[in-house]
């Protein structure tokens, strides 16, 4: 069949995947009847010719003999062709730009976008016919290319109604809903039709709720200005109808590792490989987690929190509905999206807090395990959740023996794990049992290190037990299970001088198996200690001429620090500013502070210089987000060295870097601080960011703790510059 196919033009594909007499045999496996071979062809068409969903010329070059694929009743697997061609115009499509200028592999100039987007919607009718397929699967695959490659706005929503009114299947249809959403957005003569056939499918009485609800939610998604007070105790209310009840749950026995009933049942979780660092197999499986959806409603849901967008209330009210549904799937894909709202935006979220400790079950460790790891990612917030995390815990220490945290069975370790590594990050002393045990078994031991600093009150028990896995370090290796890192953090963060010893013999034995990586931590390590790590200055000494340029600044900070002699730091870190940005010198000076005064004409250089490459940058259209970090960093230093007599140059560029980075605002207000009155023209920047309803002030945040610490920092300086008017 495949040397049949008409219309391919089999010496452009030639010539466009580099074969000299044919082209690749995987693509020609695309057809064959071997479900092992064609599996294979198509990984090997995402990896090559659709590689992390780009398009470049050899993928346009397929589509004519995708299309007569997908269009022979032979072809064993049509709609995975037709999904492949769908996800191919859909990246073309998003893509296009007309005025840009892209350049293919090859460092060629190339249209591949812009001719992909082109052919696909010359052939939109092709798309037409495979969403009206014999086949169900083939259908479903096609529905969505309506919406990207038809640009009849009339014609595609009058195919888009027809294909509502001829599906049968619940999914299909919810598709065919969003994919209408998708076409008003792209082309705005749609969006007037489209809007109209949604107010009527969300106010039918005779329509389905599901569809209702999706009406709903994408006419919100695609008509912004129709959300009114309304939109959520509709969506709620239409919710409760399609919502499943789950059936009375028994008792599990959570030895088996089950989730809960119905819907919900968590997929088996295989014991990592041997072979593989536990910390780096449990990052592959919170991938595949990370994606995983158990409930029906849970894309539109999510699409209706991401049209709710900065309406707290709403979304919150939302979220309480899911949390608290009868439906055991619904309640736990609400779990990540109550997260992601509270790490995202600022505000009281106490009351989502105690929701997320009720996911907490006794016998539901799949919940329990995605509800702990949300708090555990709250920081600070989490505090309303503190009793029914202890409490949880205990449960399970009394229910399975006091080894829980290494208990055989994968859900119920990793729902003990998490819930104690929410108590750790909590400073909640009730969390060191656990700890312990990780730490004298090796099970997971990864995990204590990385919370251990949290329980500094419990420096007595945990540092003789990390000492002793930091001497286990065999350093002639390149990967460990527990990394000398997250273990030198650990000892410096718990701050028991008796770590001391081992921490240099570990900079020892780094050093002489060239791991500097790992060498420069530990010495960041020794210096946290100060003048009680003066036993590892014959250690550090030498290494402040090492030849790697980040074991030889640490070595200069770890002196200053131990020895308080800025004669002999300051030269050591002054030669370190000839190597490029060597953020670390410079913030080392800036602790040293006006004792480092000689290095004043050199810091105001180095600030002068990065000024106006700012200002070239900007004028240019270059980014100014890397130099914006040195800016912050070298003006922080500069004022802690010269103090008043620098503030004039350095607050404002402290203000222009955060201006232009808001990623640095936290290091820019960190320096603020520490400038008292002289912060004063920074009030409004301040006040502003307080201000802002978003952790960061921009979609992607900073995180919670960091946050939080921001926050902090800010009300200080706002407390300070207030008080101070009221002085003479």
């Amino acid at each position: 069949m495949i040397n049949d196919l008409e219309n391919v033009d089999w010496a452009s594909m030639r010539h466009a995947y580099g074969a000299a007499d044919d082209v690749p045999q995987w693509l020609r496996d695309m057809a064959s009847p071997d479900p092992g071979l064609r599996d294979k062809a198509f990984s090997s068409f995402y990896s090559a010719a659709h590689h992390q969903g780009d398009v470049y010329p050899c993928t346009m070059a397929s589509l004519p003999f995708l299309f007569a694929l997908a269009g022979d009743p032979a072809t064993p697997d049509r709609a995975s062709v037709v999904a492949l061609m769908v996800s191919i115009g859909r990246e073309a499509v998003e893509r296009e730009d007309p005025g840009s200028i892209r350049f293919g592999p090859d460092g060629e100039e190339s249209t591949a976008c812009e001719d992909t987007a082109a052919l696909m919607r010359g052939r939109g009718e092709a798309f037409v016919e495979y969403a009206c397929d014999a086949d169900s699967r083939v259908r479903g695959a096609a529905i969505a290319g309506l919406g990207l490659f038809l640009d009849d706005a009339e014609r595609a929503v009058a195919v888009l109604r027809a294909r509502l009114e001829a599906e049968g299947a619940i999914m299909e249809r919810l598709l065919v809903v969003r994919t209408t959403a998708d076409l008003a957005l792209r082309l705005p003569a749609a969006r007037v039709p489209v809007r109209a056939w949604f107010d009527s499918l969300a106010d039918g009485v005779a329509v389905d709720a599901d569809i209702r609800l999706a009406a709903i939610v994408q006419r919100a998604r695609c008509a912004p200005e129709s959300i009114d007070d309304t939109t959520v105790p509709t969506a709620i209310r239409l919710l409760r109808q399609i919502t499943p009840v789950s059936r009375p749950e028994e008792k599990k026995e959570e030895e088996e590792g089950q989730g809960p009933s119905g819907p919900c049942t968590c997929p088996a979780e295989a014991e990592p490989d041997p072979g593989v660092p536990a910390h780096v197999a449990a990052a592959f499986d919170d991938l595949e987690r990370h994606g995983r959806v158990h409930a029906p409603t849970t894309s539109l849901l999510a699409t209706l929190h991401e049209a709710l967008d900065s309406r707290l209330h709403d979304r919150t009210a939302l979220l309480t509905e899911q949390l608290r549904s009868p439906d055991a799937a619904t309640r736990y894909d609400a779990i990540d999206m109550a997260r992601s709202l509270i790490a995202s935006w600022r505000g009281d979220h106490s009351h989502l807090v105690r929701l997320l400790a009720d996911c907490l079950l006794p016998h539901d460790s799949y919940t329990s395990a995605a509800a702990a790891e949300a708090l555990g990612s709250l920081a600070g917030l989490a505090e309303p959740a503190r009793e029914a995390l202890a409490a949880y815990v205990t449960a399970h220490r009394t229910a399975h023996r006091p080894e829980a945290w290494a208990s055989p069975h994968p859900v119920l370790r990793r729902a003990h794990q998490h819930a104690v590594l929410a108590l750790a990050h909590l400073g909640d002393n009730r969390a060191l049992p656990g700890l312990l045990t990780a730490l004298d078994t090796g099970t997971d031991a990864w995990r204590a290190v990385n919370v251990a600093g949290h329980l500094p009150q419990a420096a007595a028990e945990l540092t003789p037990r990390l000492i002793r896995r930091l001497a286990d370090i065999d350093h002639s290796r390149e990967w460990h299970d527990v990394s000398p890192p997250a273990l030198a953090s650990a000892l410096a963060a718990l701050g028991d001088p008796a770590a001391v010893p081992a921490l240099t013999d570990a900079v020892r034995a780094a050093v002489q198996h060239g791991q500097w990586r790992t060498a420069a931590p530990l010495l960041n390590a020794l210096a946290s200690f100060g003048t009680r790590a003066e036993s590892a200055l014959a250690i550090v000494r030498p290494l402040a001429e090492a030849k790697d340029l980040e074991v030889r600044t640490a070595a200069a900070g770890a002196l200053w620090e131990i020895e308080r002699r800025p004669e002999s730091a300051v030269p050591l870190l002054e030669r370190l500013l000839d190597h490029g940005r060597n953020l670390d010198a410079i913030n080392v000076l800036g602790r040293i502070g006006p004792p480092a005064s000689a290095v004043l004409p050199r810091l105001r250089q180095m600030l002068n210089q990065q000024v106006e490459q700012n200002a070239r940058n900007e004028q240019n259209g270059a980014a100014v987000l890397n130099d914006s970090w040195t800016l912050v960093r070298v003006a922080s230093a500069l004022w802690d060295v010269g103090r008043d007599d620098e503030t004039h140059v350095v607050v404002p560029a402290l203000l222009n870097a955060w201006k232009d980075n808001g990623s640095t605002a936290p290091d820019a207000a960190d320096c603020l601080d520490r400038m008292g009155r002289a912060a004063q023209p920074a009030l409004p920047q301040i006040q502003a960011a307080l201000a802002q309803p978003r952790r960061g002030g921009h979609p992607w945040g900073w995180g919670v703790a960091y946050d939080l610490q921001f926050q902090h920092t800010c009300r200080s300086i706002l407390t300070r510059l207030e008080a101070s008017r009221t002085l003479p």
